[in-house]
């Protein structure tokens, strides 16, 4: 069984900008997106059942290989933000597109990528294909979502 062309999954997570995640000119610093990237992934992965736990039950650690991210307009103080996580791909390897939004007025504010791996928890090593559980998770969205 392998996930079919029906829509692959999608979270999107609301936040507010806290007062310490700003810097002195009151947007919040470039670095703190990645944690807000981390939040949205685990609402993704929540959705399909295989989030971090689940990943570690089944004998896989999943690590951030490569992440990337454009910023188009800062995020301020109070502001809230609309973080949408979209599973792009999932046969190799699991790659995540985002898109920061003002919570509001929905203008995008970044845009980003993460990519990960499977790695055997008991070997250490990278696998080349996605394990059958995160392929069995992924039908089993698309079927609950038809």
């Amino acid at each position: 069984m392998t996930p079919d062309d029906r829509p692959l999954p999608r979270a999107e997570t609301v936040l507010t900008i806290p007062f310490h995640d700003i810097d002195m000119m009151q947007v919040a610093w470039h670095g703190h997106y990645v944690r807000y990237l981390e939040i949205a992934r685990c609402t993704l992965l929540d959705a399909i059942d295989y989030n971090y736990p689940q990943m570690s039950e089944s004998g896989f650690a999943w690590p951030v290989i490569d992440l990337r991210l454009r910023y188009a307009a800062p995020a301020v103080f109070a502001q809230r933000i609309a973080i949408e996580a979209r599973l792009s791909e999932w046969e190799h390897r699991l790659k995540i597109d985002y898109t920061i939004r003002d919570g509001e007025t929905r203008r995008r504010l970044t845009r980003a990528w993460s990519v990960q791996v499977a790695v055997g928890l008991e070997d250490r090593e990278m696998r080349l294909a996605s394990p059958p559980v995160l392929v069995e998770r992924i039908c089993a969205w698309q079927e609950a979502n038809r």
